[in-house]
């Protein structure tokens, strides 16, 4: 959709703009977010994107859009995007490999695990200014006391469990505290081959591994 906001006779009329340029996130030189947004290039529609790079196991946070629906495309690697339909209390595992999408309703829950090391996925949404509320954030605000009382936790191992986000919003986790080595075997797992705690929607491709 052509932006109502622009006559397109200004000389501030922007046609191009470098993606690499505008920083949303960082977490190292392999894990990093850039964004485009209509503050960057004026003629944008009603769309914007988040440009994701991931190594194998990074994931972006657990959030949900109150005011955008999110196509992700794996441009590179493979992932995992897993979501909460909010109408039917429903998780969705959804692999993806290059060229393949994944799509997300505005106000769903959701997060990415990348299953490869140098994964890229393209992150499209239907709204300039896309808005976020993350897990962390969430975490974060809520106060211990009332997390504890709600689920009948400890306060003290709760508060001790928390530290490592430091009052942070994550965005690409885990933090650095959890270091490269995890204790357990980790949630994520390759996306081709993985049996996976919910039941996971696969879409067909010739070659996934799978019987249909």
């Amino acid at each position: 959709m052509t932006n109502p906001y622009t006559t397109f006779t200004g000389k501030d009329v922007q046609y191009f703009s470098d993606v690499n340029k505008n920083r949303l996130n960082t977490r190292n030189s392999s894990n990093f977010i850039n964004r485009l947004g209509r503050d960057v290039l004026n003629t944008l529609g009603n769309t914007s994107l988040l440009d994701i790079y991931l190594s194998k196991g990074k994931v972006v946070e657990p959030h949900y859009h109150k005011n955008a629906s999110e196509l992700v495309y794996c441009i590179s690697g493979a992932a995992v995007v897993s979501l909460i339909n909010p109408y039917t209390n429903q998780v969705s595992d959804i692999p993806l490999v290059p060229g393949q999408v994944a799509n997300i309703p505005k106000g769903f829950w959701h997060w990415e695990i990348a299953s490869e090391d140098d994964t890229h996925l393209l992150a499209i949404f239907d709204t300039p200014y896309p808005e976020y509320v993350f897990g962390s954030d969430i975490l974060n605000k809520t106060p211990i006391e009332v997390l504890a009382h709600t689920y009948c936790l400890d306060p003290d191992q709760l508060r001790k469990a928390l530290a490592p986000l430091k009052n942070q919003t994550t965005v690409i986790g885990p933090t650095d505290e959890c270091g490269t080595k995890p204790k357990k075997k980790p949630y994520y797992l390759d996306s081709r081959t993985a049996p996976y705690p919910y039941t996971p929607y696969y879409p067909y491709h010739p070659s996934y591994p799978y019987s249909y």
